[in-house]
């Protein structure tokens, strides 16, 4: 396992281009310039401490050197020393609805902005429990396995849009089921929470749940809407906003189906809650889910970390000696021989 102490200097790398840039427009530069002092092969005769290889040479150390320079202030560290580590915590699967009807605003800024926002609040009051990230709307999908890399999930997070999924629709069937099969044939307690405005198009959500149910895992709903609903904001061609019709040409309003996820919940043995303007409901839930008798869950990670600088520091120092005691030009001594070539 490696890790890097300082991060904030990979910008450094860029300067390895730079130079490479600067050196090849030099090269030009200088090539032209010879060109316009004479010919080629005879300015090489009157002038032989002249060497083009020894300048390529000069330049290769010096990148060299910024190379091994960059890395070692970077700091790559090696773990060094595996332990097993125990924490009490559940295994959570949160499976998040994002069709388009996510993006209509009964529930500000949407529906999928607001749940992202909870979701990024729930992961922050995790402690030692597992979490891992299901999208779906026509198709459900993994997007994070089962971890305690809470970091990892917000950045997982971040990228959900109505984009990452191909194919529309909102299969919540599905969603439980990848969740149900994710899950790993141990004796952690789980749970599974749905969250999503209810208008399932494609499945049997309550006969997964059931199944889901049965295996000991519960299931959770949240209903992200109002009963009164909303249109589905859209972009045209050119590119301003107007709302989604049907093909009579009538704007689509989106509902929440309260409902249907009140089963969904009742089929699972968990809890629903709905989503307002105040409130998305997932503390209610998470209360809930901290009922759930929390298993010790063991995991492998590194401990110790050796910093590994030195290696990279050392080469980086030899290299720029190197360099500086490699003439440009060669010596007089040296014009009986033809180490680098002309």
């Amino acid at each position: 396992m490696i890790q890097f102490e300082h991060k904030e200097f990979f910008w450094a790398f860029l300067l390895i281009a730079v130079f490479l840039l600067l050196f090849v427009y030099f090269n030009g530069w200088k090539r032209k310039a010879w060109k316009r002092f004479g010919d080629g092969a005879l300015t090489n005769r009157l002038i032989i401490q002249k060497s083009n290889a020894r300048s390529f040479v000069k330049f290769l150390l010096l990148t060299l050197a910024l190379f091994f320079l960059v890395t070692g202030i970077i700091d790559p560290k090696v773990g060094s020393r595996l332990e097993k580590v125990k924490r009490k915590g559940i295994d959570l699967y949160i499976a998040l609805d994002v069709s388009n009807s996510m993006l209509a605003q009964d529930i500000k800024p949407d529906r999928l902005d607001r749940a992202k926002m909870a979701i990024s609040n729930l992961i922050n009051e995790l402690n030692g429990d597992r979490v891992g990230l299901i999208v779906f709307a026509g198709q459900a999908y993994k997007q994070l396995p089962l971890t305690t890399d809470y970091s990892a999930a917000q950045l997982f997070l971040s990228a959900v849009s109505t984009k990452i999924v191909p194919v529309q629709g909102t299969a919540i069937g599905a969603a439980i089921n990848l969740a149900t099969q994710s899950f790993e044939d141990d004796k952690h307690n789980k749970a599974i929470i749905v969250i999503s405005d209810g208008e399932n198009h494609s499945d049997d959500p309550i006969a997964a749940a059931k199944e889901a149910a049965a295996k000991g895992i519960r299931v959770f709903t949240i209903g992200m809407g109002l009963p009164d609903g909303a249109p589905i904001p859209i972009s045209d061609n050119n590119g301003s906003e107007t709302y989604l019709k049907d093909k009579q040409g009538n704007v689509v309003v989106t509902k929440l189906n309260q409902q249907m996820l009140e089963d969904i919940a009742a089929a699972g043995k968990g809890t629903y809650s709905r989503a307002n303007n105040a409130s998305v409901g997932l503390d209610t839930i998470l209360k809930n889910i901290n009922k759930i008798q929390k298993q010790e869950i063991e995991e492998k990670q590194f401990t110790d970390y050796v910093h590994r600088f030195q290696y990279f520091l050392i080469p980086a120092i030899l290299l720029l000696i190197l360099e500086l005691i490699t003439l440009e030009r060669k010596p007089e001594w040296a014009s009986k021989f033809d180490f680098f070539g002309k």
